[in-house]
């Protein structure tokens, strides 16, 4: 049984047994040519070692079987005159060359299993970072909605209290912050919904939604038409979060577009571009980092908890594309380039920057809630 559950186990060396004993039986046959065999036993036994590699046990019992064996037949052959003696030389040889490829063998199974350790441990940190990450804005949901509750029965009672206002601001900041971080566990757990959406209506629904809460001069330039499958909500999220970084950074009057083209890949690139103040040059390298700030102050001021790129670095990957941005000579270009075809419908009518196609209203129509409209989307 221990023998049949060996052979089970270990097909290739089983087979390579076999080989080495015929080969044996051969030099002992026909001595004029074991050379042949000979070789043959060698050139089998370090490629099945280079496959295998075994233990240090293993190997040296086998190599010393290998030696004795085929030693043994050529010192036999030299005694009686079939063999010069120089062949014998052939044994240190080989065993010298299959050592050698053992070292290399055995330090590239090293190597191996230390790069497998380390991206068990970093994939096993990353596992516990998005637990982690997911029980905590689970938990903080609960008690930010009681003391919404609280809050808001004593702004009732007391409309004057400034302070509560301020309390309730921030409490409005945490649950936008609770609300990314769940976005940015799911994109990074490829836990996404994909589906096919129209990328017109969609980028038009976005645009109006924007477009009458903020005071800018808004421009939609779409230059496709057609179906891609994504997750609409992760990608609305996303551009929210491009949108929200563009009015935050610009005043009334600057211009914020919206625009999004093909990659003449087959794939689509979605362009959030303004005209603000822009991003100072040394922080381009760190912009896409968690809680990372351009200017740590002028954001808290403005309400930003720095997680918003990284939450689109999250959907983009979470599509199989990217996010980079672009210094303009005033203002900022964010791009999303998400690699996934646009089933075309019918060739669109082409729209010149600074309009947008019906049925979503003209750029005027936009620009004349300009006066009324606040500062934040609701």
């Amino acid at each position: 049984m221990r023998v049949t559950g060996w052979l089970r186990r270990n097909p290739l060396e089983a087979a390579w047994a076999a080989f080495a004993v015929a080969n044996f039986v051969a030099m002992v046959a026909w001595p004029g040519w074991e050379t042949i065999p000979f070789h043959f036993v060698w050139i089998t036994l370090t490629f099945v070692y280079g496959v295998r590699v075994w233990s240090s046990r293993t190997m040296w019992a086998v190599l010393a079987v290998v030696i004795l064996a085929t030693g043994a037949s050529i010192m036999s052959d030299a005694f009686s005159g079939i063999q010069l003696w120089g062949e014998l030389f052939e044994v240190p040889l080989m065993s010298a060359m299959f050592l050698a490829m053992v070292w290399h063998a055995q330090r590239r199974q090293a190597a191996l299993a230390e790069v497998q350790g380390v991206a068990e441990m970093r994939a096993s940190l990353l596992e516990r970072q998005e637990r982690f990450l997911h029980d905590a804005s689970h938990e903080l949901r609960t008690p930010v909605t009681i003391a919404r509750g609280h809050l808001e029965l004593l702004r009732r009672e007391r409309p004057e209290t400034p302070e509560l206002e301020v309390a309730l601001d921030e409490l409005g900041r945490i649950e936008r912050i609770v609300e990314r971080l769940l976005l940015l566990a799911k994109s990074e757990q490829q836990g996404l919904g994909f589906e096919e959406i129209d990328v017109e209506a969609f980028l038009s629904d976005l645009f109006i939604r924007w477009s009458e809460v903020a005071p800018r001069r808004w421009r939609l330039d779409v230059d496709l038409a057609g179906r891609m499958r994504a997750d609409p909500e992760a990608l609305r999220n996303a551009l929210d979060a491009l949108l929200e970084n563009a009015v935050k950074y610009t005043d009334a009057g600057d211009i914020v577009e919206l625009a999004a083209h093909g990659d003449g890949a087959g794939g689509v690139v979605i362009e959030v571009s303004d005209s603000g103040i822009g991003v100072p040059p040394d922080a381009l390298p760190r912009i896409f980092d968690r809680w990372a700030r351009a200017d740590g102050a002028r954001t808290r001021e403005r309400g930003g908890a720095g997680l918003g790129l990284a939450i689109v670095v999250a959907v983009a990957r979470a599509h199989g594309g990217r996010c980079s941005v672009k210094p303009l000579r005033r203002g900022t270009a964010f791009r999303l380039h998400l690699p996934v075809r646009v089933a075309a419908e019918t060739a669109p009518s082409p729209t010149p920057a600074g309009e947008m196609r019906a049925p979503a209203p003209t750029l005027e129509t936009a620009v004349s809630y300009e006066a009324a409209l606040p500062q934040q989307p609701g």
